[in-house]
């Protein structure tokens, strides 16, 4: 490595440095909930909290986040704390005892449920905090409830038993049935964090099993080369539904979060063809993605070309804009392709420009699509927490000094 690039990338380390801190600091000082525990997600712009109510997703992603900035940096009890109190308020609030240890969506500050969804993203969130901590603790208690969410997800996701909530499919399913890509992505993300401290020999095999089944599951199905992208939904036998809306929807960040899923999974296997097949997806949803006029990635696309459904197609979300970071930064460091380097820095700047608050800290979630906040005033939401972000931080400032390690 020349001086040139060492220096470059030294600088960009610097700042997600600088960044993390910043935003691990806020949701610390602003967020934590010192009387009911767990965290509250929507603040403003100053990290005033306005809403009480909590997402259920935020308390396992905020408890996962912590505990692997502990993996990551070393413990340090201010992150632990802050790791367990959403561990404990999810275990004692966020769980529907009576529907099967299903999980709420949101509930109040003091823990009364008042949502709950069909989908298992709460339970999936739940089971990646509660790994990591036993990761990080060795608290054998946490790994149980990891393990058994991670089968609860499995079996619902598989058909293999029916919604102890009661609640069925979106649509009718006599008329219409099918795949999500969240499904097998999101799985394969949670296997990853499960198989990473979950080392029990027989446990290990069934990760990889998994872990390929969601892979096969995402390049049988989703993946369409031949229509350069990767749809969110599917027919059952992976057919895509070209007549709806519905069927040619694109999240060019979905799809790129999914590559580097993917990407960890062939790194793990040592499967350089899964590899290289996740780097075309990155390739496709970032070229359909950004905005060549103002900028950014664009959060849905329709793969025809068609009219979109939803109101917030051309908006800017950070979260996409994280997972390039993350995927670029990955693809840079196992190929030495410079190219992902610079799409890698094209993002940040735009982030820097548009998304980072220096003054407050954290970054605005939602912009329109010329690059101005749509919610000047909003830090976080019920989607929006500490998580996104502070894992592309961490996850590029690590990936940043191995390859800065490497000369």
């Amino acid at each position: 490595m020349d001086t040139a690039m060492r220096e470059r990338l030294e600088a960009h380390q610097k700042w997600i440095k600088e960044e993390l801190d910043i935003c691990v600091n806020f949701w610390l000082k602003n967020g934590m909930d010192h009387v009911n525990g767990g965290v509250y997600t929507c603040l403003d712009r100053k990290g005033e909290i306005y809403s009480t109510d909590k997402s259920v997703w935020m308390q396992g992603r905020c408890a996962w986040m912590f505990a692997y900035l502990c993996h990551q940096y070393g413990v340090k009890e201010e992150w632990l704390q802050a790791s367990k109190s959403c561990l404990d308020f999810m275990e004692a609030h966020c769980i529907n005892r009576e529907a099967g240890n299903r999980m709420y969506f949101t509930v109040t500050a003091e823990g009364k449920p008042l949502r709950q969804r069909r989908y298992c993203f709460s339970e999936g969130f739940y089971a990646i905090a509660n790994a990591e901590y036993y990761g990080v603790t060795g608290d054998a208690a946490c790994l149980e409830r990891a393990r058994a969410a991670y089968e609860l997800i499995y079996q619902l996701n598989n058909g293999l038993i029916q919604d102890p909530t009661g609640m069925g499919p979106k649509t009718i399913s006599t008329t219409r049935t099918g795949r999500a890509l969240a499904d097998p992505m999101i799985y394969l993300n949670i296997t990853s964090v499960l198989r990473r401290v979950d080392t029990d020999p027989e446990r290990q095999k069934l990760y990889a099993a998994r872990a390929q089944e969601c892979v096969e599951t995402i390049f049988q199905y989703h993946y369409k080369p031949e229509l350069k992208c990767t749809l969110e939904s599917v027919a059952p036998d992976g057919t895509p539904r070209l007549d709806v809306t519905e069927g040619r929807v694109v999240n060019p960040g979905h799809d790129i979060e999914c590559s580097w899923f993917l990407m960890e999974a062939a790194n793990y296997a040592h499967d350089a063809e899964t590899h290289a097949t996740a780097v075309k997806i990155f390739d496709q949803a970032f070229e359909a993605g950004w905005d060549k006029e103002y900028g950014g990635l664009l959060y849905f696309i329709d793969c025809l070309g068609k009219p979109t459904e939803a109101y917030e197609h051309d908006m800017k979300l950070w979260w996409p804009h994280d997972e390039i970071l993350i995927a670029s930064m990955m693809i840079f460091r196992d190929t030495g392709d410079v190219s992902y380097l610079e799409k890698f820095e094209q993002t940040l700047d735009y982030c820097k420009k548009h998304f980072s608050d220096r003054e407050y800290g954290e970054w605005y979630g939602y912009l329109r699509r010329d690059g101005l906040p749509t919610m000047p005033s909003t830090k976080g939401s019920t989607f929006k927490g500490p998580f996104h972000l502070p894992r592309m931080l961490s996850m590029v400032d690590n990936m940043l000094g191995q390859i800065l390690a490497r000369d």
